[in-house]
């Protein structure tokens, strides 16, 4: 049986929570923290957009026939040599 800790969180812990932060980093910090945090998840947001659009463009794609390689060619031996005794 799986639970999520989300599950167990009401208003009252987050009351209690944002008391805790607000007494150990102050008043003019926490609009600096969420600053931050949102940004955090602005950043990851944007990369995961970036990502399902790169799989999303890989699927769309249409897949191309596969051609066999062509061996390169050994190079040929008609070196002239002119030797004139």
């Amino acid at each position: 049986m799986e639970t999520s800790i989300l599950a167990f969180v009401g208003g009252t812990e987050i009351m209690w929570i944002a008391i805790v932060v607000l007494v150990l980093f102050g008043a003019k910090k926490v609009p600096e923290l969420m600053k931050g945090v949102g940004t955090g998840i602005r950043e990851f947001k944007k990369a995961s957009k970036d990502v399902q659009d790169e799989v999303q463009r890989v699927m769309d794609e249409p897949e191309r026939p596969s051609t066999p390689a062509t061996p390169a060619r050994p190079p040929s031996d008609t070196v002239s040599h002119s030797h004139k005794a």
